[in-house]
């Protein structure tokens, strides 16, 4: 069984790897054949209806199943190890769900050519690697269910949380989120239905922050509020609390 649970959790990261480099190409209209602008549409108000619907059904999977009091129910129903690994499947499942009905509204909002295109793309570029480096300066395994999974396997116990300050993380708290802002925005070509999409996802993230910081204050208590008063929240220097 513990093997079961392994090759489980493993299976699961490998589904959210394909699907985030989905995500990339749905994004950035790149390679696949749906994209956030490219696919059939039922017209601007309802495409806008069933597209703010997508952003709020990610929303509250992401942030509901991600509190303590929902993982301490999830626990009684599915082996400790494997928590976080039902996180990452049921965003895989959203994730998809937004990817096959999201509802294109091309009309363009501004359109970027030449360096300015260039420069932007760059920005793309750079922050899907953010995304994707800031996963490991903490504990990439941990983030999608591995590490946990591996110690189930083991039948031993991991050790408390412990606060660390690695790289981009000296320089703002959530530089993930960071990277996520630049590679929803930073786009030559922004349609309408692309700006209401980094728009809601903006939303998101300002919102799951505050929960977010909230679960770390009492996590790690007194080492989280001083890192909140010395490294600005997502804009270096910015958003310290003191």
């Amino acid at each position: 069984m513990p093997a079961v649970r392994l090759a489980f959790a493993g299976l699961c990261y490998l589904l959210f790897f394909a699907t985030f480099l989905w995500l990339v190409g749905f994004v950035g209209n790149l390679v696949i054949p749906r994209s956030i602008d490219f696919g059939p549409s039922v017209g601007m108000a309802g495409a806008a209806v069933i597209d703010i619907a997508l952003i709020a059904l990610f929303g509250v999977q992401h942030s509901v199943m991600a509190r303590p009091g929902f993982k301490a129910r999830i626990t009684k129903v599915v082996h400790p190890s494997l928590e976080r690994s039902f996180y990452v499947l049921s965003t895989v499942a959203v994730l998809w769900v937004l990817f096959t009905l999201w509802q294109p509204i091309p009309w363009v909002v501004w359109s970027v050519s030449g360096t300015g295109a260039a420069v932007l793309w760059a920005l793309f570029a750079l922050g899907w690697a953010v995304v994707f480096l800031s996963t490991w300066m903490l504990d990439h395994f941990e983030l999608f269910g591995l590490r946990q999974a591996w110690f189930g396997y083991r039948g031993t116990e991991d050790g408390p949380p412990r606060f660390r300050e690695p790289m981009f993380y000296r320089v703002v708290r959530h530089p993930l989120y960071v990277g996520f802002l630049f590679a929803f925005w930073a786009i030559p070509v922004m349609t309408f239905g692309h700006l209401l999409f980094a728009a809601g996802m903006t939303a998101y993230i300002l919102i799951a922050i505050r929960y977010e910081e909230r679960d770390l204050i009492n996590a790690l208590g007194d080492a989280y509020r001083d890192y909140q008063r010395r490294v600005g929240k997502i804009v270096p220097g910015i958003g310290k609390i003191r």
